[in-house]
Protein backbone atom coordinates (compact mmCIF):
# COMPACT_ATOMS: atom_id res chain seq x y z
CA UNK A 1 0.00 0.00 0.00
CA UNK A 2 0.91 3.99 -0.22
CA UNK A 3 2.30 5.81 2.70
CA UNK A 4 1.54 9.28 1.34
CA UNK A 5 -1.16 9.77 -1.37
CA UNK A 6 -1.56 13.51 -3.21
CA UNK A 7 -4.72 13.70 -4.97
CA UNK A 8 -5.79 15.80 -7.61
CA UNK A 9 -9.04 17.54 -6.85
CA UNK A 10 -11.41 20.36 -8.27
CA UNK A 11 -15.10 20.64 -8.59
CA UNK A 12 -15.79 18.09 -11.36
CA UNK A 13 -16.36 14.36 -11.04
CA UNK A 14 -12.85 13.20 -12.04
CA UNK A 15 -11.40 14.74 -8.70
CA UNK A 16 -14.09 12.69 -6.93
CA UNK A 17 -13.42 9.44 -8.79
CA UNK A 18 -9.77 9.92 -7.51
CA UNK A 19 -10.32 10.46 -4.19
CA UNK A 20 -12.22 7.60 -4.10
CA UNK A 21 -9.69 5.49 -5.48
CA UNK A 22 -7.65 6.96 -3.45
CA UNK A 23 -9.17 5.84 0.21
CA UNK A 24 -8.52 2.13 -1.45
CA UNK A 25 -4.87 2.46 -2.33
CA UNK A 26 -3.47 4.24 0.67
CA UNK A 27 -2.22 2.37 3.81
CA UNK A 28 -4.76 2.47 6.91
CA UNK A 29 -2.02 4.92 8.73
CA UNK A 30 -0.82 6.46 5.36
CA UNK A 31 -1.04 10.32 4.93
CA UNK A 32 -3.97 11.60 2.83
CA UNK A 33 -3.25 15.37 0.93
CA UNK A 34 -6.13 16.93 -1.64
CA UNK A 35 -4.87 18.84 -3.77
CA UNK A 36 -6.25 21.96 -5.75
CA UNK A 37 -3.90 23.63 -8.13
CA UNK A 38 -5.46 27.56 -9.36
CA UNK A 39 -3.21 29.84 -11.55
CA UNK A 40 -3.00 32.52 -8.84
CA UNK A 41 -3.02 35.42 -11.81
CA UNK A 42 -4.61 38.60 -12.09
CA UNK A 43 -7.13 38.96 -15.05
CA UNK A 44 -6.86 42.57 -16.43
CA UNK A 45 -10.00 43.68 -15.30
CA UNK A 46 -8.74 42.65 -11.71
CA UNK A 47 -5.91 44.64 -11.51
CA UNK A 48 -7.82 47.56 -9.33
CA UNK A 49 -8.38 44.53 -7.15
CA UNK A 50 -5.91 43.99 -4.59
CA UNK A 51 -7.38 41.25 -3.14
CA UNK A 52 -8.07 38.94 -5.89
CA UNK A 53 -5.58 36.26 -5.69
CA UNK A 54 -6.23 36.04 -1.87
CA UNK A 55 -9.89 35.58 -2.94
CA UNK A 56 -9.07 32.31 -5.39
CA UNK A 57 -7.23 31.08 -2.51
CA UNK A 58 -9.99 31.40 -0.54
CA UNK A 59 -12.07 29.73 -3.28
CA UNK A 60 -9.91 27.42 -3.78
CA UNK A 61 -10.00 25.93 0.26
CA UNK A 62 -13.31 26.42 0.27
CA UNK A 63 -13.50 23.77 -2.61
CA UNK A 64 -11.16 21.40 -1.04
CA UNK A 65 -13.21 21.60 2.09
CA UNK A 66 -16.30 20.55 0.85
CA UNK A 67 -14.65 17.48 -1.65
CA UNK A 68 -13.44 16.21 1.56
CA UNK A 69 -16.54 16.65 3.56
CA UNK A 70 -18.72 14.86 0.57
CA UNK A 71 -16.07 12.08 0.24
CA UNK A 72 -16.10 11.72 4.19
CA UNK A 73 -12.31 11.20 4.14
CA UNK A 74 -9.56 12.20 7.08
CA UNK A 75 -6.79 13.97 4.35
CA UNK A 76 -5.12 17.01 4.34
CA UNK A 77 -5.68 20.23 2.12
CA UNK A 78 -3.27 21.92 -0.42
CA UNK A 79 -3.78 24.52 -2.70
CA UNK A 80 -1.33 25.51 -4.90
CA UNK A 81 -0.70 28.35 -7.20
CA UNK A 82 0.88 26.70 -10.68
CA UNK A 83 0.65 27.36 -14.68
CA UNK A 84 -0.44 23.49 -14.91
CA UNK A 85 -2.21 21.07 -12.95
CA UNK A 86 0.65 18.73 -14.20
CA UNK A 87 3.64 20.73 -13.32
CA UNK A 88 1.79 21.56 -9.54
CA UNK A 89 1.31 17.94 -9.32
CA UNK A 90 4.47 17.45 -9.28
CA UNK A 91 6.05 20.15 -7.52
CA UNK A 92 4.06 19.39 -4.41
CA UNK A 93 4.66 15.17 -4.82
CA UNK A 94 8.55 16.24 -4.46
CA UNK A 95 8.09 18.70 -1.58
CA UNK A 96 5.93 15.94 0.27
CA UNK A 97 7.83 13.01 -0.85
CA UNK A 98 4.56 11.55 -1.89
CA UNK A 99 4.59 7.99 -3.37
CA UNK A 100 1.24 8.34 -5.44
CA UNK A 101 -0.29 10.94 -7.33
CA UNK A 102 -3.97 9.78 -7.83
CA UNK A 103 -5.94 11.89 -10.42
CA UNK A 104 -9.67 11.39 -12.07
CA UNK A 105 -10.40 10.55 -15.43
CA UNK A 106 -11.05 13.15 -18.70
CA UNK A 107 -14.73 14.32 -18.03
CA UNK A 108 -15.75 12.63 -21.54
CA UNK A 109 -14.58 9.71 -20.59
CA UNK A 110 -16.59 6.65 -20.66
CA UNK A 111 -18.15 5.69 -17.91
CA UNK A 112 -15.94 3.08 -16.03
CA UNK A 113 -12.68 3.69 -17.99
CA UNK A 114 -9.65 5.49 -17.53
CA UNK A 115 -8.73 8.28 -19.78
CA UNK A 116 -6.85 11.42 -19.53
CA UNK A 117 -6.91 14.10 -20.99
CA UNK A 118 -3.99 15.77 -23.44
CA UNK A 119 -2.55 18.54 -20.84
CA UNK A 120 -2.77 16.66 -17.81
CA UNK A 121 -1.36 13.19 -19.36
CA UNK A 122 1.61 15.12 -20.90
CA UNK A 123 2.48 17.00 -17.81
CA UNK A 124 2.66 13.44 -15.88
CA UNK A 125 5.12 12.01 -17.84
CA UNK A 126 7.91 12.54 -15.57
CA UNK A 127 6.08 12.00 -12.81
CA UNK A 128 8.23 11.76 -9.79
CA UNK A 129 6.26 8.22 -8.17
CA UNK A 130 3.56 6.11 -9.11
CA UNK A 131 0.42 7.80 -10.66
CA UNK A 132 -2.89 5.90 -10.32
CA UNK A 133 -5.95 6.87 -12.83
CA UNK A 134 -9.63 6.47 -11.42
CA UNK A 135 -11.83 5.43 -13.91
CA UNK A 136 -14.86 7.73 -15.06
CA UNK A 137 -17.85 7.90 -12.45
CA UNK A 138 -15.62 4.90 -10.11
CA UNK A 139 -16.83 7.32 -6.77
CA UNK A 140 -20.22 6.43 -7.55
CA UNK A 141 -19.60 2.76 -6.95
CA UNK A 142 -16.27 2.61 -5.05
CA UNK A 143 -15.96 -1.07 -3.75
CA UNK A 144 -13.54 -2.64 -2.58
CA UNK A 145 -11.16 -3.88 -5.21
CA UNK A 146 -11.80 -7.70 -5.78
CA UNK A 147 -9.52 -7.76 -9.29
CA UNK A 148 -5.80 -6.57 -9.52
CA UNK A 149 -4.35 -7.05 -13.51
CA UNK A 150 -0.99 -6.62 -14.04
CA UNK A 151 1.05 -6.41 -17.32
CA UNK A 152 3.78 -8.81 -17.21
CA UNK A 153 6.52 -9.52 -19.44
CA UNK A 154 9.59 -10.58 -17.10
CA UNK A 155 11.55 -6.69 -17.14
CA UNK A 156 12.10 -5.51 -13.90
CA UNK A 157 8.95 -2.75 -14.35
CA UNK A 158 7.01 -5.88 -14.89
CA UNK A 159 8.11 -7.57 -11.74
CA UNK A 160 7.67 -4.59 -9.81
CA UNK A 161 4.20 -4.00 -10.92
CA UNK A 162 3.80 -8.16 -9.95
CA UNK A 163 4.68 -7.57 -6.51
CA UNK A 164 2.75 -4.07 -6.45
CA UNK A 165 -0.40 -5.74 -7.49
CA UNK A 166 0.48 -8.44 -4.34
CA UNK A 167 1.13 -6.13 -2.02
CA UNK A 168 -2.64 -3.95 -2.84
CA UNK A 169 -4.15 -7.20 -2.59
CA UNK A 170 -3.63 -8.30 0.67
CA UNK A 171 -5.96 -5.95 2.87
CA UNK A 172 -9.56 -7.14 0.63
CA UNK A 173 -7.68 -10.75 -0.21
CA UNK A 174 -7.91 -9.81 -3.90
CA UNK A 175 -7.10 -12.39 -7.00
CA UNK A 176 -3.85 -10.87 -8.82
CA UNK A 177 -3.89 -12.06 -12.92
CA UNK A 178 -1.16 -11.19 -14.48
CA UNK A 179 -0.91 -11.16 -18.66
CA UNK A 180 1.61 -11.39 -21.22
CA UNK A 181 0.77 -10.64 -24.88
CA UNK A 182 3.08 -11.98 -27.14
CA UNK A 183 3.54 -10.02 -30.49
CA UNK A 184 4.76 -11.28 -33.99
CA UNK A 185 8.19 -10.70 -34.47
CA UNK A 186 9.42 -7.24 -35.73
CA UNK A 187 11.24 -9.13 -38.76
CA UNK A 188 7.83 -10.46 -39.81
CA UNK A 189 6.56 -6.98 -41.08
CA UNK A 190 9.53 -6.41 -42.74
CA UNK A 191 8.13 -7.99 -46.31
CA UNK A 192 10.64 -11.24 -45.76
CA UNK A 193 8.53 -13.35 -43.27
CA UNK A 194 9.46 -16.60 -42.60
CA UNK A 195 7.49 -19.84 -44.02
CA UNK A 196 7.48 -21.06 -40.07
CA UNK A 197 6.29 -18.03 -38.55
CA UNK A 198 3.59 -19.53 -37.67
CA UNK A 199 4.94 -22.10 -35.75
CA UNK A 200 7.69 -19.31 -34.19
CA UNK A 201 4.75 -17.87 -32.70
CA UNK A 202 3.05 -20.77 -31.46
CA UNK A 203 6.28 -21.82 -30.04
CA UNK A 204 6.29 -18.23 -28.04
CA UNK A 205 2.86 -18.41 -27.13
CA UNK A 206 3.50 -21.84 -25.26
CA UNK A 207 6.52 -20.33 -24.12
CA UNK A 208 5.04 -17.47 -22.33
CA UNK A 209 2.12 -19.81 -21.32
CA UNK A 210 4.78 -21.84 -19.30
CA UNK A 211 6.76 -18.89 -17.61
CA UNK A 212 3.25 -17.37 -16.45
CA UNK A 213 1.80 -20.55 -15.16
CA UNK A 214 5.01 -20.62 -12.60
CA UNK A 215 4.35 -17.39 -11.40
CA UNK A 216 3.16 -18.03 -7.67
CA UNK A 217 0.20 -17.36 -6.37
CA UNK A 218 -0.59 -15.31 -9.73
CA UNK A 219 -3.33 -16.45 -12.22
CA UNK A 220 -0.61 -16.16 -15.05
CA UNK A 221 -2.15 -16.14 -18.61
CA UNK A 222 -0.39 -15.73 -22.13
CA UNK A 223 -2.14 -13.76 -25.25
CA UNK A 224 -1.21 -13.32 -29.15
CA UNK A 225 -1.37 -9.55 -29.48
CA UNK A 226 -0.09 -5.93 -29.05
CA UNK A 227 0.63 -5.18 -25.32
CA UNK A 228 -1.58 -1.95 -25.27
CA UNK A 229 -4.65 -3.29 -27.07
CA UNK A 230 -5.13 -6.95 -24.89
CA UNK A 231 -4.40 -5.01 -21.69
CA UNK A 232 -6.71 -2.38 -22.17
CA UNK A 233 -9.18 -5.41 -23.17
CA UNK A 234 -7.83 -7.00 -20.20
CA UNK A 235 -9.43 -3.88 -18.25
CA UNK A 236 -12.61 -5.53 -18.88
CA UNK A 237 -12.70 -7.70 -16.11
CA UNK A 238 -10.41 -5.89 -13.51
CA UNK A 239 -10.85 -3.31 -10.80
CA UNK A 240 -7.29 -1.56 -11.23
CA UNK A 241 -4.64 -2.84 -13.83
CA UNK A 242 -1.35 -2.38 -12.55
CA UNK A 243 1.81 -1.84 -15.16
CA UNK A 244 5.50 -0.29 -14.88
CA UNK A 245 6.71 2.74 -17.41
CA UNK A 246 9.03 1.78 -19.73
CA UNK A 247 12.56 0.67 -19.32
CA UNK A 248 14.60 4.01 -19.86
CA UNK A 249 14.70 7.68 -18.67
CA UNK A 250 15.69 8.74 -15.35
CA UNK A 251 15.46 6.08 -12.11
CA UNK A 252 12.03 6.64 -10.34
CA UNK A 253 10.30 8.58 -12.79
CA UNK A 254 7.59 7.51 -14.74
CA UNK A 255 8.88 8.01 -18.17
CA UNK A 256 4.97 6.87 -20.45
CA UNK A 257 6.17 4.50 -23.00
CA UNK A 258 3.68 3.17 -26.21
CA UNK A 259 2.12 0.63 -23.91
CA UNK A 260 0.99 2.94 -20.89
CA UNK A 261 0.16 5.73 -23.05
CA UNK A 262 -2.06 3.25 -25.02
CA UNK A 263 -3.67 2.65 -21.37
CA UNK A 264 -4.22 5.80 -20.68
CA UNK A 265 -6.85 6.72 -23.50
CA UNK A 266 -8.36 3.23 -23.55
CA UNK A 267 -8.29 1.34 -20.51
CA UNK A 268 -10.91 0.16 -18.81
CA UNK A 269 -10.81 0.36 -15.76
CA UNK A 270 -8.98 1.96 -13.15
CA UNK A 271 -5.39 2.30 -14.26
CA UNK A 272 -1.77 2.31 -12.11
CA UNK A 273 1.66 3.32 -13.44
CA UNK A 274 4.73 2.59 -11.95
CA UNK A 275 8.38 4.40 -12.44
CA UNK A 276 11.44 3.34 -13.68
CA UNK A 277 12.90 0.79 -11.12
CA UNK A 278 16.92 0.90 -9.94
CA UNK A 279 18.95 -0.67 -11.25
CA UNK A 280 17.85 -0.72 -15.13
Amino acid sequence: MFKNVLVGVDDRQGGRDAIALATHLVDEAGKLTLLNIHSGVLRPVDAASPGAVSAEQERSHALLEAERERAGVQAELVSVVSSSPGKGLHQQAEEQQADLIVVGSCSRGTFGRAMLGDDTRAALNGSPCAVAVAAHSYAEAPAPIAKIGVGYDGSPESEAALAMARELAIPTRASVIALEAVSMPSYAYSGMVSPAIGETMEVMIEEAKERMSVLPGVDGRAVYGFAGEELASFGDELDLLVVGSRGYGPVKRLVVGSTSEYLERRARCSLLVLPRVAGN
